[in-house]
């Protein structure tokens, strides 16, 4: 394929046999160009012909749209955007996905190449590589197939490496390119399969050698992103309103369905939140799709030795957005299963970060009353949690509540003393799932007898009438078993879920119903986080086994691992020799401050974590008679 000058004028012709050095090429390309301004257009407009053409190419027509790319690479200074924008709008609009290798990475150069030109090339270049972070619509089913997946990895292996040798030449590009990329992502239209490409490239971008200046504002825009999707998932979508049910009664095993299928789900559910009735949902199944990606992405920080690092970001925008959203339905499992990844570090800091915000006064009541419920449901399901951390974490609860107490002299007000009371709540929520591993250790189990529990509880404000009824049932039923704690009145509850001082307490938002780490709804999720995740039939007491004797542990570790051995086999293992050489030892914060310093970690007592600016007693001892406490 050649070309040649024609009675002064530029022509594209066959040239069979005929070769031209690229310098030539390049001659040739910027006569077609420079002649433009003179008024003579017909080169000028073969050669946008030639870059706009969209039908299937001959090849032949392959040879001179990579001929013609090439020689605009090395004429890049004489393209002006007034006098060359139809040749500009071409390239700009032309799509990775259409063309062979050889076309790609013809492409690439010259974007390369008009970006590092002229600044003013620099924001549509970016613009046109993240263009290909999505695949034509028409990729959707070929992405199944193994050379759809092969395309696509040529693809991204090319976007990228432009993207990172154009921001190795132009100062600003990771800040142009990392707005365009958040700005497009709020723009994509969400499908599941090509919003979750669009996904894996950013978090490509996040672990790549751009992670430095790119990586925060990605992670909290992903972060963002989850929790838009989550919150169009309405309750109305997944609630079946049945009241009559206590908290612990609705998270139920379902033993007859487990099969050796692993399309099958089978640990226990609630029954007002029902899996099924999130089936067929695009929103669910597009958020489901994109948490998993998020969730793999952590596992390969952790791998990689940066998970302290991603988990800095994670637990700011948590802080900022996901703490305070409306009663969040699934983007908190992300922390949660950075978390669980890490426990000693990240699993502790969150713990400890959650007990801070609720404690301090310098957050609004709500901010406390959502922190407390995140702590609570979070010590409760982490099965990767230290015995220790949770006492010591438990303890600073009651210690808190135990200091409002001693300031208080008036009778029951729900409304007034609510962060009171999600605090005792809280309590004992958390031992209704901990206690007896806590008992189980003798230096724990002194730790817990001795905490004012009882003083609290029976405190004039009334937190046994004002908490959920099926909580407080449930704990004083474990207490008095344990002989922890017995009140002197008989309370009554008939199985009632929830009464009006609850709701008062509640508020609009419910925050006394607001449990963030139920189990998860989300199929691929689930599979995910169920190795981490403490379900209520595994600590369920004596009192409710004898009712299901004849019942299997469906979500007992031996069950998990027979249906998915490949992802939990390992991890249940690990997990369980990490918990127990984990509880072996106390869990001291004045410790684990030192800890995260060593680690180069804003430390938690630092302003970004917002500890108490009230002064009060880290270690509170019950006095000889536990009345005096008032």
């Amino acid at each position: 394929m050649g070309m040649e000058l024609e009675n002064g004028q530029a022509q594209f012709q066959d040239m069979e046999g005929v070769n031209f050095t690229d310098s030539q090429l390049v001659d040739f390309i910027r006569g077609f160009l420079g002649s433009v301004s003179l008024g003579n257009t017909d080169g000028y407009n073969q050669l946008v012909g030639v870059i706009h053409h969209r039908e299937r190419l001959s090849p032949d027509e392959v040879a001179l749209l990579v001929t013609c790319l090439k020689a605009l690479c090395g004429a890049v200074s004489f393209i002006d955007n007034a006098l060359h924008e139809s040749l500009l709008a071409g390239i700009f609009k032309m799509s990775l996905w259409d063309y062979g290798p050889n076309v790609m990475d013809a492409l690439v150069e010259l974007i390369t190449s008009l970006a590092v030109s002229s600044g003013k090339y620099v924001d549509s270049c970016l613009d046109m590589l993240v263009n290909n972070f999505m695949p034509p619509h028409y990729y959707k089913d070929l992405l199944k197939k193994p050379h759809g997946l092969i395309r696509k990895d040529e693809v991204f292996s090319r976007v990228h490496t432009a993207l990172k040798d154009i921001s190795d030449l132009v100062p600003l590009a990771p800040l142009r390119l990392e707005q365009i990329v958040v700005n497009k992502m709020q723009r994509v239209f969400f499908k599941e399969s090509l919003t979750s490409v669009y996904v894996e490239n950013m978090l490509r971008l996040e672990k790549g050698s751009l992670s430095e200046f790119v990586g925060r504002k990605i992670l909290t825009a992903l972060v963002d992103k989850l929790l838009d999707l989550d919150v169009e998932i309405g309750w109305d979508d997944i609630l079946q309103d049945d009241f009559s049910k206590g908290i612990f009664e609705i998270e139920l095993e379902d033993d007859d369905e487990i099969t050796d299928d692993i399309n099958e789900d089978f640990i226990e559910l609630p029954s007002e939140l029902s899996r099924k009735s999130l089936t067929g949902n695009v929103i669910a199944e597009t958020l489901d799709s994109l948490i998993v990606l998020t969730f793999e992405h952590l596992e390969s920080c952790e791998r990689d030795g940066r998970l302290n690092e991603v988990f800095e970001i994670l637990l700011l925008s948590f802080q900022r957005t996901v703490l305070t959203a409306y009663k969040s339905k699934f983007a908190q499992f992300v922390i949660f299963y950075a978390c669980a990844l890490d426990p000693e570090v990240c699993g502790a800091r969150f713990a400890v970060t959650l007990a801070d915000m609720f404690i301090s006064c310098n957050d609004p009541p709500l901010t406390r009353m959502s922190a407390v419920s995140y702590l609570a449901s979070y010590l409760s399901r982490g099965k990767f949690l230290s015995t220790s951390l949770v006492t010591t974490i438990l303890k600073r609860l009651v210690d808190w509540c135990l200091e409002y107490g001693k300031t208080q002299h008036v009778d029951l007000n729900p409304k007034a003393h609510k962060v009171f009371y999600s605090g005792c709540q809280a309590i004992m929520y958390v031992l209704c799932f901990r206690m007896r591993s806590i008992l189980e250790i003798p230096r724990l189990k002194s730790q817990l007898l001795l905490m004012p529990i009882g003083p609290i509880l029976t405190h004039r404000l009334g937190p046994l009438k004002v908490c959920l009824p099926s909580i407080v049932e449930e704990f004083l039923r474990k207490a008095n078993d344990a002989n922890l704690f017995t009140p002197s009145e008989t309370f009554i509850f008939n199985g009632l879920l929830e009464s009006e001082y609850s709701k008062t307490f509640g508020g609009m938002e419910r925050l006394d119903m607001f449990f963030p780490f139920d189990p998860c709804l989300l199929k691929r999720c689930d599979r995910y986080l169920r190795p981490y995740f403490v379900y209520w039939s595994m600590v369920r007491p004596s009192y409710d086994e004898e009712e299901d004797d004849d019942d299997d542990e469906g979500s007992s570790d031996e069950d998990v691992a027979e249906v998915f051995p490949d992802r939990i086999e390992e991890n249940l293992m690990d997990g369980e020799a990490m918990a127990r050489s984990y509880d072996d030892r106390e869990f001291d914060l004045d410790e684990f401050d030192s800890a995260l310093n060593k680690m180069s970690i804003t430390p938690r007592n630092s302003i970004l974590y917002r500890r108490d600016s009230v002064q009060m007693p880290s270690r509170i001892l019950p006095s000889t008679s536990p009345g005096s406490l008032w």
